[in-house]
């Protein structure tokens, strides 16, 4: 019986310490520099909206001004009343000169202090089918969603380094988990992001920083409502089985996640399903994390079959719909 009790007593502060240090401290965002890039909108938007209730000086960027404008006016009302916050807009093109981009974000610090958690969120997509995609969306998806991405985040990662804490949000997609019929311009552009994390998590954790890459699912968004003009009925009811979520819901799990310093960030069942399947060899941020992917991924790998046999079908069904309606018309 000793013996029994003292296993019991040595696993329970192995848990403890492992407990310890896996999980990060959470990041308080009190006076804290927040900068959101694809700010005046959707989940951007969404993000400074919830960073400003949390009590932290936003900055948002984007290059259009007077969208920021207009979101600054919006996002200003949910600051604390009699508080010191401010909220400042920075309009600069991401893919652009990487030093232009450097002096305008270090002119945001002057103002508003050093710079603790960036949130990568600009973003955009084009769907269609392989062949119809133009070389140029290829070439403009990687610009926009990952060196856009990369260049934001040089821009910041020096100084947080010197200070020794900070973090890093890079807003993918589940279409950066899975390949989806339509998205073979989008996904791979999301696909990156999820290398880029992993690469630089390893580099920064030494310095205290903290990398989050969200997955979020459809979000009701404006970017949301111009895909969908375009976006082919496969990729429609393809991504349907994922529901359509809010962008407030989703920026509020992207900054939750981001201040306890997780790793990999979902939102909602499929979301949760998919990430655990897809996790491999990325970081774990806490035990809890670690006993899920272990016990689950392959209970959701034998789902996962279920999933893609009816995306399959989809594909054909619609494919034989579409030839029925061409023989009929001819």
């Amino acid at each position: 019986m000793s013996f029994v009790l003292g296993m019991i007593g040595v696993a329970i502060c192995v848990i403890i310490i492992l407990c310890h240090l896996l999980s990060p401290t959470k990041l308080s965002l009190e006076g804290a520099h927040v900068l959101i890039t694809g700010g005046s909108s959707g989940i951007g938007k969404a993000l400074a909206i919830e960073a400003i209730q949390s009590g932290a000086n936003v900055t948002i960027l984007a290059r259009n001004q007077t969208l920021l404008n207009g979101a600054k006016q919006d996002i200003a009302k949910y600051i604390k009343q009699g508080s010191q916050q401010e909220l400042l807009t920075v309009s600069a093109d991401l893919t652009g000169d990487h030093e232009v981009l450097c002096r305008k974000i270090s002119q945001a610090e002057t103002k508003l202090g050093p710079i603790v958690m960036l949130i990568n969120c600009a973003g955009t997509s084009i769907a269609g089918m392989f062949e119809d995609v133009q070389m140029s969306d290829f070439r403009h998806l990687m610009e926009v969603n990952y060196f856009g991405t990369v260049n934001a985040t040089k821009a910041v990662i020096k100084g947080m380094k010197a200070r020794g804490r900070g973090r890093i949000v890079m807003v993918s997609s589940q279409a950066g988990q899975l390949g989806i019929f339509g998205f073979s311009a989008y996904s791979p552009s999301k696909f990156a992001l999820r290398g880029l994390a992993e690469s630089l998590q390893m580099e920064v954790r030494p310095y205290d920083i903290r990398v989050t890459v969200s997955f979020p699912p459809d979000t009701d968004t404006p970017g949301y409502k111009e895909e969908m003009k375009t976006k082919p009925k496969e990729t429609c009811l393809i991504s349907e089985t994922s529901g359509l979520f809010t962008a407030e819901a989703v920026a509020k799990t992207i900054l939750t996640d981001a201040q306890h310093g997780k790793f990999l960030s979902s939102v909602g069942l499929d979301g949760f399903m998919l990430t655990n399947l897809n996790c491999g060899m990325t970081p774990v941020t806490s035990l809890a994390e670690a006993l899920w992917q272990v016990a689950t991924m392959s209970v959701f790998r034998a789902v996962s079959f279920f999933y893609l046999w009816s995306f399959d079908n989809i594909v054909r069904r619609c494919k034989n719909e579409a030839s029925i309606s061409k023989s009929k018309a001819e």
